[in-house]
């Protein structure tokens, strides 16, 4: 029951982790999944654009998944850049609108994250993933205006870009729009579990879920949480309110597509993260935060700690939303993410920090 625990308790930290430790071992369930993802895709039912699937290098060899939707005409490339635990799958329903708007779209799969190439464990970094976004850039657009968007690990991201590739804000980044993110202090989120028990978690949780990538005898007892790990988790540290179970499902079916090992060796790095110095980077260019008041991952404070960093910067607050905010109100994103693109590659930026408090599936408020 204690080896149980902590692995629940490592892999909580993943966003719903613990789903993949109780789901890892459960052969006839990731099967049944795969073939259901399978089905959509040749079925053509998700709404995603039929793109171009290329390999982008990173710098040091790790073959990155990449998938383009050319535009004719269009002037700027939008980047989507998936979270922890997920893979481009994410941005489906929002790329969609985005290449209807008119912008070429760039979606990659982050190192050790869907079709993309692993590296060794100590290339699990935030500063490796800037390295290999700024590989994504420069090998899928060359020249050009580009925006980045970027969810929870994400965002990190795209703060380690900056931090790697300052040049690049000042040549060619027009907007960047952080979605459920932080620029540091993980480390002292305990994760809705109280101080104690969070505390725990930090301890315990790397190394629980090495273990558990490592010891198929331990996946195996975590088996008998069965598919009430994936409601009750999944849906706490995912979601601020009632989904659909099939969103859940979306969810629990990326991180049960990454491996073990990844999520343990990205742990310390997500804790460690520190880049507050480094967002006043973005300054000059347009900023959308998108941040929800019930993100156990990410608390709504990580948001308003980057918009009070920005004063220029636009910050979405909306209401009773949870840390995977892209498809608990796609939406509402994708709405605010429109009129954010809008914004950026007209080079229109705000003077004023602008906040808006919005309801989910409702109008927004600004103040």
């Amino acid at each position: 029951m204690r080896s149980r625990g902590l692995i629940g308790l490592g892999i909580g930290l993943a966003a719903a982790g613990a789903a993949t430790a109780a789901g890892v071992a459960t052969d006839r369930v990731l099967r049944a999944r795969r073939a259901e993802a399978a089905a959509l895709e040749a079925g053509g039912e998700d709404p995603q654009v039929v793109a171009d699937g290329t390999v982008v290098v990173a710098d040091d060899g790790v073959p990155l998944y990449v998938e383009v939707d050319e535009c004719d005409g269009a002037a700027s490339t939008v980047v989507l850049v998936h979270g922890y635990a997920h893979n481009g799958r994410l941005w489906a329903q929002h790329r969609a609108a985005i290449h209807e708007a008119g912008y070429r779209v760039v979606v990659p799969d982050l190192r050790g994250h869907g079709r993309s190439g692993e590296g060794d464990d100590a290339s699990y970094t935030i500063a490796q993933l800037g390295r290999d976004l700024a590989a994504v850039v420069e090998q899928t657009t060359p020249k050009g205006p580009v925006v980045l968007v970027g969810h929870s690990m994400g965002g990190m991201a795209i703060m380690a870009l900056a931090e790697e590739r300052p040049q690049l804000f000042r040549e060619r980044i027009v907007g960047v729009a952080l979605v459920s993110t932080s620029a540091g202090g993980l480390g002292e989120v305990n994760f809705g579990l109280g101080k104690q028990l969070g505390s725990v978690v930090h301890r315990l949780g790397p190394a629980a879920v090495t273990r558990a990538g490592r010891s198929p005898e331990l996946v195996n007892n975590a088996r008998l949480l069965g598919r009430n790990v994936e409601s009750a988790l999944v849906h706490r540290y995912s979601f601020g309110g009632p989904v659909p179970r099939e969103v859940i499902r979306e969810v629990a079916e990326m991180i049960f597509a990454t491996k073990l090992h990844v999520i343990g060796a990205f742990l310390p790095a997500l804790m460690e993260h520190d880049r507050r110095a480094i967002v006043a980077k973005f300054a000059g260019i347009e900023v959308l935060i998108l941040h929800g008041t019930r993100d156990r991952i990410t608390p709504i404070s990580h948001g308003e700690e980057l918009a009070q960093a920005l004063p220029g910067a636009e910050l979405v607050v909306v209401k009773r939303a949870g840390h995977v905010l892209p498809l608990e109100d796609p939406a509402l994103v994708t709405r605010e993410l429109l009129a954010f693109l809008g914004r950026a590659t007209r080079g229109v930026t705000g003077g004023h920090r602008r906040t808006k408090r919005a309801d989910q599936q409702g109008d927004s408020a600004a103040s």
